[in-house]
């Protein structure tokens, strides 16, 4: 019995991932082996609607490979519009690597999903649900997490700047958020930035702006920081502005504020905060408790 895209079910296993085709989407499934990439394997799995698909490609790889590739719309998919073209070719979702011997079967696939597809140009919504949240990572400067409404920035006495102790920690609406700028840490300067709707354009570098987390040494990993942006990007998208609605500060530890009074005087004896700033500072972490 011929193969057919009307059946469902049909699964095409190649090197890390395994694609099942439906009659309306590509359900992709991710390994979770060693040699899997970590990206893949935060991922899960991932259903691509037919109609978030502008193209399919079959081309040679390396090593006796063959790669069937997947086109998203541009707009489709917040994990492709977040990473803005900085995922390298071995981190692409939408490639399928399989040994070169299956390449009739690849391209038989190619041309019936080619068969399928209907739509073309840019999408005027996301249609690839974006990463599941709740969500959180370590940058080089501070813990970021989303639980779907709020992102928050707690910064590292470590590694935060002494403008962004100054600032304090962050927590931003998804309703005062434009959008989110994300540098991979694999490139020079790695950060996520914030984009309000009330700001212009930030000239202030990551390392300095209070809305930003930087990257490096370990922290930030593409298999973190991308998936928490595009869930971010995702919920902005779907949101409408709405004035922020200050929440009560929580209660924090008295070690933490401790730790970050200690570190406070530190910048004060650097000539780092004025006598001002560091009263007024302490004043608010002493209130926390």
């Amino acid at each position: 019995m011929p193969h057919t895209m009307s059946r469902m079910g049909d699964v095409l296993a190649g090197f890390h991932a395994a694609w099942e085709f439906e009659s309306d989407s590509v359900l992709i499934r991710y390994e979770r082996g060693i040699r899997t990439p970590k990206l893949f394997q935060a991922l899960g799995e991932r259903r691509v609607p037919l109609d978030a698909i502008a193209g399919v490609t079959l081309t040679r790889g390396r090593r006796g490979t063959v790669v069937l590739r997947v086109e998203p719309r541009p707009g489709a998919d917040p994990l492709m519009e977040a990473a803005a073209g900085q995922l390298k070719e071995s981190g692409d979702p939408y490639r399928l690597v399989l040994p070169a011997e299956r390449e009739v079967l690849a391209e038989y696939y190619a041309d019936e999903l080619r068969g399928l597809l209907t739509e073309s140009g840019p999408a005027d919504r996301f249609l690839v649900e974006p990463p599941k949240g709740p969500l959180s990572f370590k940058a080089y400067d501070g813990k970021a997490s989303f639980d779907g409404r709020t992102v928050n920035f707690r910064w590292f006495w470590t590694g935060a700047s002494s403008a962004k102790w100054k600032a304090g920690d962050q927590s931003f609406s998804v309703g005062e958020l434009n959008g989110v700028e994300w540098r991979s840490p694999e490139v020079f300067e790695g950060h996520l930035r914030l984009l309000r709707r009330d700001a212009g354009e930030s000239a202030a570098q990551a390392d300095q702006d209070p809305a930003a987390v930087v990257f490096g040494l370990g922290y930030g990993p593409v298999h973190e920081s991308l998936p928490f942006a595009a869930a971010v990007l995702a919920a902005v998208r779907t949101s409408s502005p709405v004035a922020a609605v200050p929440a009560a500060a929580p209660r924090r530890d008295p070690a933490d504020i401790a730790e970050r009074i200690r570190h406070l005087g530190e910048l004060h004896q650097a000539g780092l905060v004025t006598d001002e700033e560091f009263s007024v500072k302490k004043a608010e972490l002493l209130a926390e408790l």
